[in-house]
């Protein structure tokens, strides 16, 4: 089975840059994408042998996911309860046979970290639906998750430290959650490689020059681990700031 995550930083933007050539020709059996950047009724895609599933936010042109995927899940949540992750359409959660599939947007902390706190109490709901779902059936977290891990995970982390996306906070927080019984799946097969990023700023020649950051993740339940057959990242394919990344099922 593969599986796609990506941060298409408006969707109806990346398929003027060729998101539907990529989409037909990776043939992903889940593809799942956040920062959809639309309400309903703005676009349509014919996505033939997919269901879709969409969370809006309630803002126009801001935030949103999606997942389309060649089998029918068993259920569909949106969001995590009665919380303004509603209002923003960050997250769907999926049910299928085998596991549980977790999209999510997470909430960027903002260049002066004046939404720090809001992103924190996000990561502590997220964690324990993350684990009330683990108690049922293995889960699959995909998504932008806005914070490099470890200083392996962005280009300059000495020049970063303390900015969004890399305060010690929102990394003690994936260290809680891998810590929690969950596995990064691309460390998984590449615990040491260097250089290997996810999104890049829009400035003149980062993205060509490879300055970027490892923030967009396939995380999975410990437990299923030993069913991973590859986890990549296609930082080739443009379109968007962020690529695509790549996990594949035994």
């Amino acid at each position: 089975m593969k599986l796609i995550s990506w941060n298409v930083n408006g969707l109806r933007a990346c398929v003027k840059k060729g998101f539907l050539d990529y989409f037909h020709q990776m043939d992903a059996d889940i593809f799942c994408i956040q920062e959809t950047k639309l309400q309903e009724g703005q676009i349509s895609l014919e996505l033939d042998g997919y269901y879709q599933y969409w969370n809006y936010a309630i803002k126009k042109g801001y935030s949103g996911t999606a997942v389309f995927t060649k089998v029918e899940p068993i259920s569909v949540k949106y969001g995590v309860g009665t919380d303004e992750s509603e209002d923003e359409g960050r997250i769907l959660t999926l049910e299928f046979e085998q596991f549980f599939l977790v999209n999510v947007y997470t909430p960027n902390s903002q260049r002066d970290l004046a939404r720090i706190g809001y992103r924190l109490e996000w990561e502590d709901r997220i964690l324990n639906h993350l684990q009330e779902l683990d108690k049922v059936k293995p889960v699959i977290l995909c998504g932008d998750l806005n914070v490099a891990h470890q200083e392996i995970d962005l280009r300059n982390p000495k020049s970063n430290v303390g900015n969004s996306g890399f305060t010690e906070e929102e990394r003690g927080k994936m260290t809680k959650l891998l810590n929690a019984g969950f596995v990064d799946s691309y460390r998984h097969f590449n615990p040491e490689k260097e250089g290997a990023y996810t999104w890049w700023s829009y400035m003149a020649k980062v993205r060509e020059r490879n300055i970027g950051w490892r923030i967009d993740y396939f995380i999975v339940s410990k437990t299923f681990s030993e069913q991973l057959k590859l986890a990549d990242i296609h930082s080739e394919v443009m379109g968007s700031d962020h690529c695509p990344i790549v996990l594949e099922l035994l």
